[in-house]
């Protein structure tokens, strides 16, 4: 029936104008707290990631190659959640559910592309800690300004590609059933599920190149820490292992909480996909973005000291 439905249609159309983004709840009562939390959520992941890219954009101190990737991780979070919250902000308060079908593989490519983007900067990330620890005296020569720069391109390069990949994918998929996405943003497995056509290919593909994007770097930073460790349990003095390890603990603290709820979302057959998981990518979506600031300067003394600096400058531009 499917079948004789699209060939009515003449064309490989999805059959659909828009969408509703009912979110997590209909009730108007959960609404009115989901619109505080999120928009109090969304706020605070602005603020925290603009202060840490300030921060690092002003102060020479932490114009090195961490911090580099540290402020473009800050940069995608922070383009990250403005991709799907406001949206969901609008919908929350006003009661207008509709998505056009252009503007929800739109959101669908940015979600797509910036979860590939974070997870391989924190790739990046951690060879850099891998050369900062495990090569110490060839750190300035290896991690020079020119392969930052490289390393950076082709993750926007790859992440791009995977974006792309998925959503040109998604225009061939064919929805003539329910509109209704009882989720907060237009989210890949959701859509697969909503669709009537077969979708075999496209899930074959995210399972082929989300090894590759995912499941590759997780291993290399798997390796990476695991050589960490190594050189770092061969330092003589006490106090020279918290400091080499306590560089390293923000980062593995981030990658914890990202792969942790990335991998309950995705790393299952869509069959299975259900709308329990809507809190796991809650977390990976809203809540991660809004820890990293927090997680990155926590026990971190060059974030504290050019934040203070930054904040007592500003303030005291303003005396004069």
């Amino acid at each position: 029936m499917f079948q004789t439905v699209r060939e009515m249609d003449g064309s490989n159309h999805s059959g659909v104008s828009e969408f509703l983004l009912l979110g997590l709840s209909e009730s108007p009562e959960h609404q009115r707290v989901l619109f505080w939390m999120f928009l109090s959520m969304y706020l605070v992941t602005v603020v925290g990631n603009v202060l840490i890219i300030l921060a690092i954009s002003f102060d020479p101190r932490l114009h090195t190659p961490m911090y580099f990737f540290l402020a473009n991780l800050s940069f995608t979070d922070l383009f990250f959640v403005t991709n799907t919250i406001p949206k969901m902000l609008v919908s929350l308060q006003s009661q207008n559910k509709v998505i056009s079908y252009a503007g929800c593989l739109t959101q669908l490519y940015f979600l797509v592309s910036l979860v590939a983007l974070d997870n391989l900067i924190l790739a990046t990330m951690a060879y850099d800690r891998y050369v900062a620890i495990c090569h110490p005296l060839h750190y300035t020569t290896v991690m020079s300004p020119g392969l930052c720069i490289l390393l950076l391109t082709l993750c926007w390069t790859l992440s791009i590609f995977y974006g792309l990949t998925h959503t040109l994918l998604m225009t061939r998929v064919t929805f003539c059933g329910s509109q209704k996405i009882h989720y907060i943003f237009c989210e890949m497995y959701v859509l697969l599920r909503l669709a009537c056509s077969n979708t075999q290919v496209n899930h074959t593909v995210l399972i082929a190149t989300g090894s590759f994007i995912f499941l590759a770097p997780l291993g290399f930073m798997i390796m990476s820490y695991v050589w960490i460790v190594r050189a770092i349990l061969r330092i003589p003095s006490a106090s020279s292992k918290y400091k080499a390890f306590s560089t390293c603990a923000s980062h593995l603290a981030v990658v914890s909480l990202f792969y942790g709820t990335l991998c309950m979302v995705y790393l299952q057959p869509l069959k299975t996909y259900s709308m329990k998981d809507s809190v796991a990518t809650v977390m990976y979506a809203v809540v991660t973005p809004m820890m990293n600031p927090f997680i990155y300067s926590l026990r971190n003394k060059d974030i504290h000291g050019a934040l203070g600096r930054l904040l007592l400058g500003k303030a005291f531009q303003r005396l004069t």
